[in-house]
């Protein structure tokens, strides 16, 4: 099978968007399908305004439609809803070529924490983006659920993965040699340091030992001036960032608007316990109830019992989310981009049709 994956979120950018969609490309190329990516840094870019780091594609319609038509794909999968995902979702409806799409971040809560967009104008726009689709990938129940509440249509149930061999397990906390001995509980967080993070309630959790911040993004700079004893790492290749994660004691999840929470899967690989709050994401990658690490409502509570978490025992959560099958249940919701085709025969799902195992009703 020859996919088009059309994303707005690629290399050099670093968030879970990507790591998954890296992981995604690999497994699927391990199982045989062709998978061309489609993504800004083939186009004219300009910043994204007010989210440092994030560059985003301009004017690129006609760049799109001449690598879509050279493609000629046999599935067509748009993973993010920016310029990039708005016209290749353009180009389908103008073809009467079927596609899937994904939900991987709750941008409506960014739009109203950034610009004071109401989330119910945030939520009609993404409806409105995945009103055609014909699948909308979900990583957890649970987002499912709240699409559904509000509307949305042809949700398919999701889920990621996590590489337990770059995030090694490791006994007790190492020592980063960076930084140096730390005074000990070490605290981490991992993620963008942006409005959706709710990172303040990590920065000013009343705990002992160090807090570290692996990330980037528009709040970063009047925090490092509002916080100047939390060490700051900024962005970390990932297996540098795996021995971040190592040297941590709890990994603190401060968000309340996750979709999945990848770094907490990775955390928990290396043994690391996490301290959230109960709510969607936690909930379906700690546990409910929590084998990973604590879930509680007061962010400190969470923490002093995420400290007892056996290190073992947040691995063994870890262990039961592999991107082999989060990839073979994405490559069974895709559809034909021409239905009445079904798939070629340089895919291992020849001649799948609309229903059955594309996996639409």
């Amino acid at each position: 099978m020859r996919l088009a994956l059309v994303t707005d979120a690629w290399k050099p950018q670093v968030n879970g968007v990507v790591t998954t969609l890296v992981e995604l490309v690999r497994e699927m190329e391990a199982l045989g399908h062709q998978v061309e990516v489609i993504h800004s840094g083939l186009f004219d870019t300009r910043p994204c305004p007010g989210y440092a780091g994030i560059d985003l594609a301009v004017r690129p319609t006609k760049a799109l439609v001449r690598r879509l038509d050279a493609i000629a794909p046999d599935a067509i999968h748009l993973a993010t809803e920016g310029p990039l995902g708005w016209a290749a979702r353009r180009y389908c409806l103008q073809r009467g070529l079927a596609f899937t799409t994904a939900f991987h971040t709750r941008f409506p809560e960014i739009l109203k924490a950034a610009l004071k967009v109401p989330l119910w104008m945030g939520y009609a726009l993404f409806r409105h983006f995945h009103k055609h689709s014909s699948g909308v990938l979900v990583p957890t129940p649970s987002v499912l659920r709240m699409l559904e509440s509000r509307r949305f249509r042809n949700l398919r149930s999701w889920t990621h993965g996590v590489d337990m061999e770059l995030f090694n397990y490791q006994d007790l906390p190492v020592v980063y040699a960076p930084l140096g001995a730390l005074a000990r509980p070490v605290s981490l967080f991992v993620g963008r340091v942006s409005y959706e993070k709710n990172i303040e309630a990590f920065l000013q959790l009343d705990v002992p030992g160090t807090k570290v911040v692996c990330g980037v993004g528009p709040l970063e700079p009047g925090l490092r001036e509002r916080y100047p004893h939390v060490r700051w790492l900024g962005v970390l290749p990932r297996d540098v960032l795996a021995q971040v994660y190592a040297a941590a004691d709890v990994f603190v999840m401060p968000s309340r608007s996750e979709t999945f929470g990848l770094v907490m899967l990775e955390a928990m690989a290396s043994g690391t316990p996490v301290a959230a709050y109960p709510v969607e994401g936690p909930l379906e990658v700690v546990g409910s109830p929590a084998c990973g690490g604590a879930l509680h409502q007061d962010l400190a509570s969470a923490w002093y019992q995420a400290l007892a978490v056996p290190r073992h025992a947040a691995r063994t959560r870890a262990q039961a989310f592999s991107w082999a099958h989060a990839s073979q249940l994405f490559v069974r919701h895709l559809v034909p981009s021409r239905p009445a085709d079904g798939f070629g025969q340089s895919g291992v799902m020849a001649e799948v049709k609309l229903t059955g195992a594309a996996g639409l009703d």
